[in-house]
């Protein structure tokens, strides 16, 4: 089965996920790069320690891509979409064990966008 990464990008032509993954110093984008490849070639097949479903009713069909280089944690989160689609929604780097609420609902807020202007299409 072949799997496709999109990008999710707001009505004004930014691409939060973009934004994010240009932020990184070049080490950890080429890791974060290659974890989406990896995302890509083995679908819904990839488990642990790289993807990771969010906990909670809230953030259901939400996943995380859990990408580490040396000591630096970032995360994308993502949701699968219909025809083989994985739609990478915003990043951020982690600076503590809990993911801060804001990044999820960020993330809830964009899916929500998404799903509604392709049903708007």
């Amino acid at each position: 089965m072949d799997w496709q990464v999109e990008y999710y990008k707001k009505e004004n032509g930014d691409i939060p996920v973009l934004d994010f993954l240009l932020s990184l110093n070049p080490k950890m984008r080429a890791k974060a790069f290659s974890e989406i490849e990896l995302l890509e070639k083995h679908g819904a097949n990839l488990r642990e320690p790289y993807v990771k479903p969010i906990k909670g009713e809230k953030y259901k069909d939400l996943f995380e891509l859990r990408i580490k280089f040396s000591s630096d944690i970032s995360r994308i989160f993502y949701f699968t979409f219909q025809n083989n689609t994985f739609v990478l929604l915003n990043g951020f780097t982690k600076k503590s064990n809990k993911t801060p609420t804001s990044e999820l609902n960020r993330a809830i807020k964009y899916k929500q966008d998404y799903e509604r202007r392709c049903r708007d299409e």
